[in-house]
């Protein structure tokens, strides 16, 4: 009914799905289970009277713009397509749009998953790896009735939580499936071999992207995977561009500092990285290659003051990787500002600079570190989900002196290991830096800048 080919671990999840009440799936990435959950949606639709069908993921972006719109791909190739009403937030059949339907509900808090009992009830959770604990219990909580079913799937990024425990001291209640993108004849051979030389064979980021296992988190590296992966699943502002009026809506507080981090390379294989923050989000990554100084600092300007209009800022402070080329890029910056009286901040940073708390961290840039690392602990920061950045923060290592001081690795011994320089979350680290030597606002920019301690 639907032209699906599916693969052979697509018809064993299938075949579980229509005989047991719990199924859960870990995956690399790109088998296709999207594709299946889709499947799914229609099938149960299609085939129980009066049915209800609830699909959740932990984002907005990940549940419509993946899931849903997947959905409707494969309802329009479909035989049963004119059973079927498709709109952005519901499926139904047609004349009992009230009763028989599969609608998308983000995972975003546990009354979204409440309210909903049918005798024929299936819930599809994507990403579940990154759906919380309290959410994961309303949703089991509601499925009380024989055909009441869940299916879990998602890329296997944290060892602990309901997606977790389903795959290991919970598996009796489930059947449960273990896909590796190796094994998979829609995934491309070749992203694999280059996770592998990027983060190496044995690192996190390929057990998860591309085994579908969970991640070891090796005790000396210095974020853990499971952080950087839950972090980019968050959503703590939402902003959506008003195409009608050409304006910006979110929830970003007003309160919220607008700062903006760069790591700065010339040429070779290392990137420039811009990343703006604001409050506790990062929007986006800018990153280039091959660029001189000047260049370099003319991006850092555009960047400040788009996301000033954007973000509705009256100033905003950059932080440049002074060190090596950033010098140059640092003083032309500041230049700039003093020429135009631009109220932006100018602060010049130093990775191998003393630190402020010298009795735990050997350097600036450690500490640095450490403090995203207590920031994506505590749950308060979204980044976004960009692959090159997320196993950059979690496959950095670190060690301790032996005055008892934590010192990160090198980047000079992270090339030993073949890794490249983690630009990315540099200037991440840079955009979240404490700034605490930078006298008040209008002062600083009317200077051009300031330092930062060390």
């Amino acid at each position: 009914m639907l032209d699906f080919d599916a693969d052979e671990w697509q018809l064993a999840v299938m075949y579980d799905v229509a005989h047991s009440r719990f199924v859960t799936v870990r995956s690399g990435q790109g088998v296709g289970k999207t594709a299946l959950e889709a499947a799914l949606v229609i099938w149960f639709l299609c085939c129980r009277p009066n049915s209800r069908v609830v699909c959740t993921a932990p984002t907005r972006q990940q549940l419509h713009d993946v899931l849903w719109s997947e959905v409707a791909k494969w309802l329009e190739r479909s035989k049963v397509k004119n059973l079927l009403k498709w709109n952005k937030n519901k499926i139904y059949m047609i004349g009992q749009e009230k009763r028989w339907f599969a609608i998308a509900r983000t995972a975003t808090k546990p009354e979204n998953m409440q309210g909903f009992h049918e005798d024929h009830m299936l819930f599809i959770v994507d990403e579940a790896s990154g759906v919380k604990d309290d959410i994961m219990e309303a949703i089991f909580g509601t499925l009380t009735g024989d055909d009441n079913k869940m299916l879990m799937c998602g890329n296997p990024t944290r060892t602990s939580g309901f997606f977790y425990d389903s795959h290991h001291k919970d598996r009796g209640t489930y059947k449960a499936h273990r896909v590796s993108s190796r094994d998979s004849k829609r995934t491309n051979k070749k992203n694999i071999e280059m996770l592998e030389n990027k983060y190496g064979k044995d690192s996190d980021v390929v057990r998860v992207r591309a085994d579908g296992e969970f991640p070891r988190s090796e005790p000396d590296t210095f974020i853990p995977l499971e952080l950087a992966e839950t972090a980019a699943a968050r959503e703590i502002y939402v902003q959506i561009l008003d195409e009608d009026t050409g304006t910006w809506e979110s929830n970003i507080p007003d309160i919220a500092e607008l700062e903006i981090g760069v790591d700065v390379a010339r040429f070779g294989d290392d990137e420039t990285t811009i990343v703006p923050r604001i409050g506790a989000m990062f929007p986006y990554i800018r990153h280039y290659s091959k660029n001189d100084t000047m260049v370099t600092a003319g991006w850092v300007l555009i960047t400040d003051k788009e996301c000033m209009e954007q973000f509705g800022r009256p100033r905003c402070t950059v932080k440049i990787d002074d060190d090596g080329v950033g010098g140059g890029v640092t003083d032309r910056v500041r230049e700039v500002v003093r020429e135009e009286g631009l109220n932006i901040t100018v602060v010049d940073c130093h990775n191998g600079g003393k630190a402020l708390d010298t009795e735990h961290y050997e350097n600036w840039g450690t500490e640095a570190w450490a403090n995203v690392c207590d920031i994506l602990q505590s749950g308060d920061i979204q980044i976004p989900n960009d692959e090159d950045l997320i196993g950059q923060l979690s496959t950095r290592k670190y060690s301790v002196t032996s005055k008892g001081k934590i010192i990160l690795e090198s980047k000079k011994e992270m090339k030993k290991r073949g890794l490249r320089s983690p630009d990315r979350t540099d200037a991440l680290i840079l955009a979240f830096a404490k700034t605490g030597a930078v006298i008040d606002p209008v002062a600083a920019s009317l200077l051009g800048g300031g330092k930062l301690y060390g």
